[in-house]
């Protein structure tokens, strides 16, 4: 019992690991034994997050532009060339678009729908052979893809192709789920809310209303996002696979 939570020892990948929920998901990581790569395209602030992790654990930063399949591919391949085996894979990396419906732009959807939802299935394709030899049926591999409550609730916001990706990521964890977890990898989605983050930083200065109209009344913070992550990492949820996991302080239940 006491070993249920206990993920050390794993090797982890966290995209998009250099701020908001993939930094506290990838600090959480560290800070419980886990060897943890971390990618996104801004260079200068992956290596700021690798050196304030590395204070804690074992934190390695590449660089990567996760847009495009080339990217993917390059990125697969650099871990790979340094780990035979992949026990975590966190698809985090994501980007959003606003604009009117009528004014909408095609280079938004698409730039949305690409990062959001096909890097996020290619890279997981990428990485089955390593996160197979590291599962087993005991203890499968996990991947956790970071979804949204924008793709289950009404956004209330612009962000059309941010909801639609966010929907189509839950329905993508729901087919990977049954799918893959016969070879040993369970793959499942975390749906937040409210996290103070670069994304979120427009609504920032509206946090204290916003956090007033949530059942829980706050915002979602670190141990939440690390603390719902290595739940989905460890021996106590090896039988859950194809779930989208809300976290979101009671929005979506408010939501009517």
């Amino acid at each position: 019992m006491e070993n249920l939570f206990d993920v050390n020892g794993k090797v982890a990948v966290v995209t998009g690991g250099s701020r908001g929920i993939g930094a506290m998901i990838a600090r959480g990581f560290v800070a419980s034994g886990v060897k943890t790569y971390i990618t996104s395209r801004k260079e200068n602030e992956l290596r700021a997050t690798e050196a304030l992790l590395s204070d804690i654990g074992d934190c390695i930063a590449i660089p990567s532009d996760l847009s495009s399949l080339s990217g993917v591919e390059a990125f697969a391949t650099a871990v790979q060339s340094a780990e035979q085996k992949l026990h975590i894979l966190v698809n985090n990396a994501g980007a959003t678009w606003g604009a009117d419906v009528d004014e909408f732009p095609e280079s938004g959807w698409d730039k949305t729908m690409d990062l959001n939802v096909k890097s996020l299935f290619f890279l997981t394709q990428q990485f089955l052979p390593a996160l197979r030899a590291a599962g087993s049926a005991e203890d499968p591999a996990r991947v956790i893809n970071i979804g949204s409550i924008n793709g289950i609730t009404h956004p209330h916001m612009a962000n059309y192709a941010y909801a639609a990706s966010k929907a189509a990521v839950h329905q993508l964890t729901r087919h990977l789920g049954a799918d893959l977890a016969p070879q040993g990898i369970n793959v499942n989605a975390i749906a937040p809310g409210f996290f103070p983050s670069k994304m979120t930083s427009h609504l920032l200065p509206y946090e204290k209303e916003m956090a007033e109209t949530f059942p829980r009344r706050r915002l979602g913070d670190a141990d939440d996002a690390a603390g719902t992550a290595i739940y989905l990492c460890s021996r106590a949820s090896a039988w859950v696979t194809g779930q989208t996991l809300v976290l979101d302080g009671g929005a979506v239940a408010n939501a009517g």
